[in-house]
């Protein structure tokens, strides 16, 4: 079983309307509510390929209900904490005529101490017969930075790999607990935007006790360890991790290397191929995936001296 951790999910709310015009009355055609958030979506991808996966983390009010209901109807199982606030909601506006997205976000819901504690003992009965554990996004309100290096612990102490895929101090000290894999979150970490930094970055990381961490660019991907560098690139258009959904992608490609101990060649060319598959708006096209997975080009690095 892969246990994935979203404390901040949010309700996707997508609005499509023929011609969006702000300060006007604009006909809705189309409303959808989705579950939103990286292990959310993640999750969902994990069910499509057969694994056994529960999405966990913290939700409330209808806005938590519908979170929930949208996963049961792709099949995943769910065991979130509740709180008594709303949680969030994402509302998009798609105007289909000129091709845009209009993103509206309400901020994230208070937690409290009482629903921390709750969500600890929630998680830590969830690590009994766990494969793996994706913790992944952002902190909402009331919760310390140190939350994921709590999350981290709890796993490592039960024997139960963890990678973690978040951005800043709240990556700092998660990997500071050493995860089996870290997955930098380089929209929320600008100071490791570049190529240069995110590299200095991830030999920190591997310094620090990090198992393993990938390094997502416009083009390819890398993962370092303590005593390898694999590099994986797929040729022609369509690939990039520099998109939410991009990475997005390549995180969920990369869970089932670390849940099931694949070969890092295995691991990359199904991250790599799930990624060139996975539309900036819209799903995992799985036909895609099975035609580009044989053309991933993996190859070993040599260490830097």
């Amino acid at each position: 079983m892969i246990v994935t951790v979203t404390l901040n999910p949010a309700l996707q709310v997508e609005y499509r309307t023929a011609r969006f015009l702000p300060g006007s009355v604009n006909e809705i055609s189309q409303v959808s509510h989705l579950a939103g958030g990286r292990g959310l979506a993640v999750a969902k991808v994990l069910q499509m390929f057969g694994h056994e996966v529960v999405a966990a983390g913290l939700t409330g009010g209808q806005a938590g209900e519908l979170i929930r209901a949208d996963l049961a109807r792709s099949g995943v199982a769910t065991q979130f904490t509740p709180i008594a606030a709303e949680s969030r909601r994402v509302l998009l506006v798609r105007d289909l005529a000129a091709g845009t997205v209009t993103r509206l976000r309400e901020p994230a819901p208070y937690i409290t101490t009482e629903e921390l504690g709750r969500l600890a003992a929630d998680y830590r009965s969830l690590l009994d017969g766990a494969a793996a554990v994706l913790l992944s996004g952002s902190l909402p309100a009331g919760l310390p930075a140190e939350t994921y290096a709590s999350l981290v612990s709890y796993a490592t102490e039960a024997g139960v790999p963890v990678l973690l895929n978040a951005g800043g101090s709240v990556m700092r000290y998660g990997a500071a607990r050493r995860p089996a894999m870290v997955i930098p979150d380089i929209a929320t970490d600008s100071g490791a935007a570049d190529a240069a930094g995110q590299l200095a970055e991830a030999t920190a990381l591997l310094a620090a006790g990090v198992g393993a961490v990938a390094v997502p660019g416009p083009a390819e991907v890398l993962v370092l360890t303590a005593g390898q560098r694999w590099r994986a690139w797929l040729n022609g258009p369509g690939f990039g991790t520099g998109s939410r959904a991009g990475l997005d992608a390549l995180v969920a490609g990369l869970v089932p290397g670390i849940a099931l101990a694949w070969s890092w060649p295995d691991a990359l060319a199904h991250a790599v191929a799930m990624t060139a598959a996975w539309p900036e708006h819209g799903g995992l096209d799985l036909e895609a995936y099975e035609r580009l997975l044989p053309e991933v080009e993996i190859e070993q690095l040599p260490q830097a001296r």
